[in-house]
């Protein structure tokens, strides 16, 4: 992401609350080459290469030997680059523009409403992206070999819908993920993250212990038993609603320094 001018920001800029984070969200559409090209360029590469592969494996073995080869290309980690640049997408968004539009007089409050608007824009939009490619993948058998990229054993689905749900809560989550980490940054500095960081630490390491002193690692395993996929995927919100409301918190008191 990057910003622009003032003067190409639009005349209402300040002429209510809607067209501020209206505004500010698009601030960060500015630089469509690292918000659409660059990922999808990247994305195509890693692709193209997955296809490669998947041909040599594929008239490399027996027919009969085939479908078991199949079955070993459901593991596919392709796609993870995309959720890690989403991360770095929205730690951009906070620790380059925030400066930016605090100069132009856009309140914080506007501008982490803005910022949210734009990265559930985003989520939304890389969510059909990968939908599509999806269900191309399920209607070519794997595009001809049987590989997995768009529809790995990771996105629990089978619908077109259910592919959507899925990819949308993990766009989010690592927006908001990374958007919280950049205000506590933004806030804190250094000393911030090392508190969170030693904080997330102290929660995970104590929810471990709690259940350990209540034996309760039985009762635990069978709860999450019970649980289908994609619930796993609905419960992915609550993050990444205590990422969004945590980093509007933080990003409210947070103050750019040079």
């Amino acid at each position: 992401m990057t910003t622009t001018p003032a003067a190409s920001l639009p005349a209402t800029t300040y002429a209510g609350a809607a067209e501020r984070i209206v505004s500010v969200a698009r601030l960060h559409f500015v630089n469509k080459w690292t918000v659409f090209v660059v990922p999808g360029l990247i994305l195509a590469g890693i692709f193209l290469v997955n296809l490669a592969i998947w041909a040599i494996i594929f008239n490399a073995v027996a027919p009969e030997d085939r479908a078991d080869v199949g079955e070993g290309l459901q593991w596919s980690g392709s796609t993870f680059y995309i959720f890690v640049y989403t991360f770095v997408i929205a730690v951009t968004a906070i620790t380059v523009t925030f400066p930016f539009a605090l100069g132009l007089g856009i309140t914080r409050t506007h501008f982490a409403l803005g910022t949210a608007l734009a990265l559930v824009g985003l989520s939304a939009a890389y969510a059909i992206a990968l939908t599509v490619m999806a269900m191309l993948e399920e209607a070519t058998n794997g595009w001809g070999f049987g590989g997995k990229m768009f529809t790995a054993i990771y996105f629990p689905a089978q619908t077109w819908y259910e592919f959507l749900f899925v990819y949308f809560a993990y766009f989010c989550l690592f927006f908001f993920t990374g958007g919280c980490i950049a205000a506590i940054y933004a806030r804190w500095r250094l000393n911030g993250m090392l508190a969170f960081f030693l904080a997330l630490a102290i929660l995970i390491v104590g929810g471990i212990a709690l259940v350990v002193s209540a034996n309760a690692w039985a009762d635990l395993f069978t709860t999450l038993g019970r649980m289908q996929p994609l619930d796993y995927v609905a419960w992915s919100f609550v993050p990444t609603t205590i990422a969004a409301l945590g980093g509007f918190a933080v990003l409210r008191r947070a103050t750019p320094k040079g």
